[in-house]
């Protein structure tokens, strides 16, 4: 378990954009025989990047062990076990390094789902991720991060029917299980009505909590207690991010014949015969803006002065995100830089932003719009 003098943690999610050409996950088609150990491989120069850009936390790729619970592919089903080795090395060179490590299994992964086929898969597919940490011999930090899942017309019900698909988990599943509140379904007080009747540990999302607290609750109060479904010397984790503000860029076809709407808004104007034009929509503020916000992040920070815990950051620009808030930290908020143990040293490190300033195109699994289930 993490130090308790140790400070608090930052860390990103799946994609490394700080360094060009690093590779996160084995992304060949089944035809090539894929494997974790690949996966693994480049992992490792995951782990070198993050200890030398200073990073503690990060979050592996739910499909660094391609087609392991593919129903139809029976020869990628050992994949885990075959990996051992390779997996017990990888596990002790994240804990030499001091990076505490996570999955957040595609939404995708229903507990919640009225059909017991989905269900049964979505359960096996957490088995496999948690067998990997497992076998990477991580404690129980080393969490999978989920959500309740679909409202399929029956909020409360589909709520129930949580807790029926947590009770069919293997013990080794509900060890590292841990239950996040979302942005367009299920609440912060949803999450602790499931923890009362569970157990099961919460992690709070700062956006999720603006865009879905229809309850009112007191966000300070709601933060504690979701800290407090974490055991004495199992450091928490919460997730940050702030919204996309920008207008969206929508691709829509140009039908012959027929008028735009009134007050439209065009990227650029369509050039004759063209079949494709971007219309500009408002934000969405279940989106992810690429970089965090970093007056947003240390009025949070002064709101949970006391309480311990680590930050996933899941801006869209990923580590570029986290290297650029530390500076802005150590620039606006030094008492918020100070609990980090960020230091003057982090203004160096905004260099890799200017040099290689991106973001992900494709929507994060937190990211409302992303989620699969009605």
């Amino acid at each position: 378990m993490t130090d308790p003098t140790q400070p608090m943690r930052l860390g990103f999610p799946v994609k490394v954009m700080g360094r060009p050409g690093i590779k996160t996950q084995d992304t060949r088609r089944w035809q090539k025989d894929p494997h974790l150990k690949c996966s693994l491989e480049l992992l490792d120069k995951v782990l070198d990047y993050l200890a030398k850009v200073r990073i503690d936390m990060y979050r592996l790729s739910s499909d660094i062990a391609p087609y392991a619970t593919h129903p139809d592919m029976p020869q990628f089903h050992s994949m885990v076990a075959e990996s051992d080795a390779e997996l017990r090395a990888f596990g002790a060179k994240a804990k030499s390094l001091g990076i505490r490590l996570s999955f957040h299994p595609s939404q995708y992964v229903l507990l919640n789902s009225p059909d017991p086929d989905l269900t049964a898969k979505s359960i096996w597919d957490l088995s496999s991720q948690a067998e990997m940490l497992d076998r990477m011999e991580l404690d129980d930090e080393a969490v999978m991060i989920t959500h309740v899942g679909g409202v399929y017309g029956d909020p409360e019900a589909s709520r129930a029917r949580w807790i029926e698909g947590w009770d069919k988990c293997p013990e080794h599943v509900r060890r590292r299980l841990v239950l996040e509140n979302d942005d367009i379904r299920f609440s912060a007080a949803d999450a602790l009505w499931i923890h009362e009747r569970t157990g099961v540990r919460l992690v709070f999302d700062y956006q999720h909590f603006w865009c879905l607290n229809p309850e009112r609750l007191e966000i300070r109060d709601t933060f504690e207690k979701f800290i407090n479904t974490w055991p004495d010397g199992c450091r928490p984790k919460m997730h940050f991010s702030s919204p996309r503000t920008e207008l969206r860029e929508i691709k829509q076809k140009i039908v012959a014949g027929k008028k735009p709407k009134k007050g439209e808004l065009l990227l650029n104007k369509p050039k004759p015969g063209a079949r494709i034009k971007t219309v500009l929509r408002p934000p969405v503020w279940t989106g992810h803006a690429d970089f965090t916000n970093p007056f947003e992040f240390a009025t949070f920070m002064r709101m949970a002065e006391g309480l311990v815990f680590d930050v996933m950051l899941e801006g869209k620009s990923k580590d570029l995100s986290l290297l650029r808030l530390r500076g802005d930290l150590v620039r606006y908020a030094p008492d918020v830089a100070a609990r980090f143990g960020i230091t003057d040293a982090a203004l160096a490190d905004e260099a890799l932003v200017e040099a290689n300033a991106d973001a992900e195109d494709e929507a994060d699994v937190d990211e409302g719009l992303a989620e699969a289930a009605e």
